[in-house]
């Protein structure tokens, strides 16, 4: 019997069909990695090479699970309590440019995938930019997978907006707090608190 991806029943779905009526691409920028991978990028992103010892009891409570993007963004589950419901966990989005968006679970980064580009932008500004733009291969069979056996839908652009918003007000600012605990003096936490501050 093949082990499962991870220990949360809702994202082993979401790999499930990622390999199956998924495969090519579901959602620009969205490709899974190995669970937990230890090599995701947590220790340059944070700054920390060198530190890896000294810092292990931090970087336990991340668990990467994705690339977010073509360029070297990827998500991590953020473990912030010993919750039951991992799904429930905040979802960090790492930018490769150092930007940082806080997902409020996983049901929410879910909808978000639905709008298949990697910064959350809305399909119609996509359009504009590019009129030869087109969904991923697999856009459609996802919407359907994702009304079937979640029974959400694709956001609005002002869903979109609450779903980030939300997710930063609710747990940017301990997320910073934490991170400011172990991370690097060359963090500029304080423009990541006004980010959320301002969310």
């Amino acid at each position: 019997m093949t082990a499962p991806y991870s220990p949360i029943p809702e994202l082993n779905l979401l790999k499930e069909f990622s390999d199956g009526p998924g495969k090519g691409y579901f959602s620009d920028g969205f490709e899974f990695y190995e669970y937990d991978r230890p090599d995701a990028g947590l220790v340059e992103w944070l700054c920390l090479e060198g530190r890896e010892e000294e810092v292990s009891g931090h970087l336990d409570r991340l668990s990467p699970f994705a690339q977010a993007t073509g360029s070297g963004s990827f998500y991590a589950l953020w473990h912030c309590d010993d919750r039951a419901d991992l799904a429930t966990l905040p979802i960090i989005r790492f930018g490769d440019e150092g930007d940082l968006d806080v997902i409020d679970g996983l049901r929410n980064l879910l909808r978000l995938l639905a709008l298949d580009d990697e910064w959350f932008t809305p399909w119609e500004e996509e359009r504009e930019a590019d009129p030869e733009e087109e969904h991923s291969p697999g856009h459609e069979a996802y919407l359907a997978w994702l009304a079937e056996r979640f029974g959400l839908t694709s956001p609005t652009d002002a869903e979109a907006d609450e779903i980030l918003g939300s997710g930063g007000r609710a747990h940017g600012p301990r997320f910073i707090d934490w991170l400011e605990e172990f991370g690097s003096e060359e963090i500029d936490f304080d423009s990541w608190r006004e980010e959320f501050d301002g969310s």
